[in-house]
């Protein structure tokens, strides 16, 4: 043995199995580890690392029995190769099995509830497992991660961040690492190099006694260190000698000796199982080799004897999947191909599903094979609504095994162009569906696809495209449905034109079409069409009437009727119907986006930055941070508010490279203001208004929904800019849209104040006030109470003081700490009374308890009190993963790291007889 290989050793005291010889340190390590999350310090993450062989597994099950015995629940489950396909398999594998499951079987059947959204179901397992915790401390370990299916991946990438602060040890082992962690517990990695001579030492006088052949170390050296190998190697020596080939050889020779040694029966019984992966059912080897399980008896027994098999009581497994790709090894490709287009349709004929037959199809089938192409569509469907990047590459598959110019082709690209989309692979869908109508379809074919790449055309926001595709597609059409949703398409493509009549014409006809042809989806697509088109062109009673009919007919679409209600300001009405959309709903994300627009309408600047930091992550978590521009311009904003410049700063740099990656006109506008803004705070006026400027480029700025409660501050501006005519502009559309809105008393309010600062009028500033104290909105009265009291000072007037007064409250409440400084200052002036100078806001800490927001403190101390995520939410009215993104900032403000700590820190804080300081 080389002596210069160098590893972690020790003794073996405490070692429960001789094959962690060599694995000492990582043993005491995730001892440590266990022990802590057992304590009550937090959630944690263990990731074992290495080759095939190395010892993870053994690793893995020496942690299961540590954590066993200090009083875990634990879920041991095991990714297989060819269980990608079913959904959830490789955390299923553990959580329902165990002595105790961590999960009951009406668990599960709960969480299959929610299997049509990955956000959903993932967030009731959290709250499952959140509860299970509550008693006990939990370990999941999930063996062979690199093999997991994507919906556990998932899984495993959301919930380490989302128990964060719950007693739950995450235990992973894979060949390399899977990169699956955000913001969650600190992940400890553990690498597993090749075993120290001197452990390969103690090995072979484990297997060997203590008399150990000199040769034998000159053979271990050729196992690499590897545990496996090197065990192979001792076995092979304890049976026959140290005389043979060298490892890893001798491993598939010493396979292919104790195969020549079998009976032909068996020998054909293994290699049918090495096609089925390391763990099958005997039934489905049964199936696949044409005879009864019954009769496979022999061939088991003689398996089981060879070592080659383990039975764990449920299904048979090769001993460890060095062995099993040993055995598949010594098939011919063209067999092992025969094989798994054998054991799919074996499978099939045996009535299992398309997911288990499609892993072998994936390997076997070839061009032209018809029942591969309906088995990949069949599971590509299956799996659509939790893995759709999974889903994608089985559609574009089942099409690239359609013989060209054949119907099929047509139905399985239809297939391929709707997964990609949901997938978020827009330009591969858009070139997928190119190539299919460069074919020359028949013309019902063709408005087909057209209609079905409307959806990917606008998810590019390539509207001018969908624009004239979809004119042409009418041209075609005969089916009823289809031409409603072409017109419907067309009717939204048109929402992001100037001529927003015509638009609402275009709507209104799809409405009527999808009701004659009794399409859902054309009748989903006019009503949401003709919601945005007029929201777009500020008919906001009519944005309700259209949005509302939507989320009737299809509550997926309840954030849009909120977020027309808000531009209505019935905001009471919004919490009404934000409370129907219970602690699970289908677009987390949105509603996140939604509740925070809420919160910004009410000046709860603290809880809506909390809105959108959980809406981002929940958009990160799903990949498809559509919003990611809007949202970071808003908590941009609000840090100006708060009198942050460095946080806004950080928001604006994200934004900048977002719209450099995906330009729009959206894009354009938000991020031109939220650049005018940033200038403006600067004191680079000329420069603020001209990005104003440019915010016009494509459309006025009363348009852009998200600008309109800033109209106020754009007319500012303008004026401090220079540039009169633009804030002259401003104030004009802000009156045309009070017109529109006369019941909205923010639209009509703000119209006055724009026009009050144009013209300097007093007056107006004293209507816009009176206007506003009947709205639901807090910082736009602020704002013209501030304006109004400025004006009344600078003429002398005594009710200057009652007008400041009433910003600085507002502004103090909201939080919005720099503009509340700003009226202060002009207050002091205005009472001219040094001696009774109210002394500025205390500058905000970033640590300790005085850092926590009113909400937070709210959710420390529910927390605290045992209650979970769930039920903490449900107490606030709010949804767990608002409760998860507090607890993230409260445990980041307070330094700590579980439940525990934090209830700690909440007695002490509510201990009136604590020590300063605890």
């Amino acid at each position: 043995m080389s002596p210069d290989r160098t590893h972690g050793h020790g003794t073996t005291a405490g070692l429960s199995r001789p094959g962690l010889r060599g694995r000492e340190a990582e043993v005491e390590r995730l001892r440590a580890l266990t022990e802590t999350v057992r304590d009550g310090e937090g959630g944690a993450v263990a990731l074992l690392l290495g080759e095939p062989g190395i010892g993870k597994t053994a690793l893995l099950q020496e942690t299961v029995s540590l954590a066993r015995a200090r009083g875990f629940l634990v879920s041991h489950g095991r990714a297989e190769e060819l269980h990608e396909l079913a959904p959830l398999a490789s955390l299923a594998s553990g959580l329902l099995h165990g002595d105790p499951p961590l999960l009951s079987g009406t668990d599960f059947a709960d969480l299959a509830g929610h299997h049509d959204q990955r956000v959903r179901l993932v967030e009731r397992l959290a709250q499952l497992i959140e509860e299970r915790s509550a008693g006990r401390p939990v370990l999941l370990a999930v063996d062979d991660v690199h093999w997991a299916d994507p919906l556990s991946r998932f899984a495993l990438g959301v919930l380490p961040a989302r128990l964060l602060s719950s007693p739950v040890l995450w235990l992973l082992t894979s060949r390399e690492d899977p990169g699956l962690y955000g913001q969650g517990p600190l992940t400890t990695t553990f690498p597993l190099r090749p075993l120290s001579a001197t452990a390969l030492a103690e090995l072979a006088r484990d297997v060997l006694g203590a008399d150990v052949p000199a040769r034998v170390g000159d053979l271990l050296d050729g196992a690499g260190g590897n545990p496996f190998l090197a065990a192979e190697v001792l076995s092979g020596i304890a049976a026959t000698g140290a005389d043979g080939p060298e490892p890893p050889e001798r491993l598939v020779l010493g396979v292919r000796g104790r195969l020549a040694g079998l009976r032909p029966d068996t020998l054909h019984f293994l290699r049918i199982a090495s096609v089925l992966g390391r763990a099958f059912s005997l039934a489905d080897a049964a199936a696949l080799c044409g005879r009864p399980a019954a009769g496979l008896a022999a061939e088991v027994d003689e398996a089981l004897a060879a070592a080659l098999l383990h039975d764990d009581g449920e299904r048979l497994l090769f001993r460890h999947d060095l062995l099993r790709q040993a055995v598949y090894a010594d098939l011919a490709p063209s067999v092992r191909r025969a094989l798994h287009r054998e054991a799919a349709s074996r499978l099939v004929a045996a009535g299992r599903s398309s997911g288990d037959a499609v892993p072998h199809l994936l390997k076997s089938a070839e061009h032209g094979d018809t029942e591969a192409i309906a088995l990949l569509g069949a599971a590509a469907d299956d799996v659509l609504a939790v893995m759709p990047d999974l889903a994608a590459d089985l559609a574009v598959r089942a099409l690239e095994l359609v013989p060209a110019r054949t119907p099929l082709a047509y139905e399985a690209g239809e297939r391929a162009i709707v997964a990609l989309t949901r997938a978020g692979r827009y330009t591969q869908a858009r070139d997928t569906g190119d190539g299919l109508l460069a074919r020359q379809p028949p013309l019902d074919v063709f408005a087909r696809l057209q209609c079905v790449l409307g959806d990917t055309l606008w998810h590019l926001d390539d509207v001018h495209e969908l624009t004239r595709r979809t004119t042409t597609a009418l041209a075609a059409v005969t089916d009823p449905a289809i031409r409603a949703r072409l017109t419907a398409r067309h009717a939204l493509a048109r929402s992001r034109g100037s001529d927003l009549g015509a638009a609402r014409e275009t709507g209104e006809r799809a409405l009527a079409e999808a009701e004659r042809a009794g399409d859902r989806e054309a009748r989903v697509l006019a009503l949401w069409g003709l919601g945005e088109i007029a929201l777009n062109a500020g008919d906001c009673a009519a944005a309700v009437a259209h949005h509302t009919a939507l989320s009737v007919f299809d509550p997926a679409f309840l954030p849009e009727e909120a977020v027309a209600l808000i531009h209505m300001d019935d905001f009471d009405a919004v919490r009404r119907l934000l409370r129907t959309a219970g602690d699970l709903p289908p677009r987390p994300a949105m509603l996140s986006w939604t509740q925070g627009t809420l919160n910004m309408g009410l000046g709860r600047l603290d809880d809506a930055d909390a809105d959108f930091v959980t809406a981002e992550r929940l958009e990160a978590d799903l990949q498809v941070p559509g919003n990611l521009v809007n949202l970071r311009v808003n908590r941009g904003l609000l840090a100006l508010l708060r009198g942050d410049r460095e946080a806004a700063g950080e928001h604006l740099d994200v934004v900048r490279a977002t719209v450099a990656d995906r330009p729009n006109t959206g894009n354009h506008a938000t991020h031109r203001y939220f650049e005018a803004v940033v200038a403006d705070a600067d004191g680079d006026h000329a420069a603020a208004a001209e990005l104003l400027r440019s915010v016009q480029r494509d459309h006025p700025f009363l348009r852009w929904r998200l600008l309109r409660p800033h109209v106020v501050q754009a007319v500012g501006i303008a004026l401090r800019g220079g540039d009169r005519r633009l804030a002259e502009d401003l104030a004009a559309q802000a009156a045309a849209h009070a017109t529109r809105n006369p019941t909205v008393p923010t639209a009509r309010g703000t119209a006055a104040h724009a026009s009050a600062l144009v013209n300097a009028d007093h007056g107006l500033l004293e209507r816009a006030v009176d206007i506003l104290l009947d709205g639901p909105r807090p910082l736009p009265l602020a704002a013209a109470s501030a304006d109004l009291g400025r004006a009344l000072l600078t003429s002398g007037a005594a009710a200057a003081t009652a007008a400041l007064t009433r910003a600085l409250d507002l502004y103090a409440q909201a939080g919005a700490d720099a503009e509340a400084d700003r009226v202060r200052a002009d207050l002091e002036r205005a009472t001219r009374r040094p001696g009774r100078r109210a002394g500025r806001l205390r500058p905000r800490t970033d640590q300790g308890w005085e850092a926590l927001t009113a909400s937070e403190r709210k959710v420390a101390r529910l927390i605290a009190a045992g209650h979970t995520n769930r039920s903490a939410a449900e107490t606030l009215v709010v949804s767990p993963h608002t409760v998860n993104t507090h607890l993230v900032s409260i445990f980041r403000k307070l330094s700590v790291r579980s439940r525990v700590h934090l209830a700690r820190v909440v007695l002490a804080e509510d201990d009136p007889g604590a020590p300063a300081g605890d």
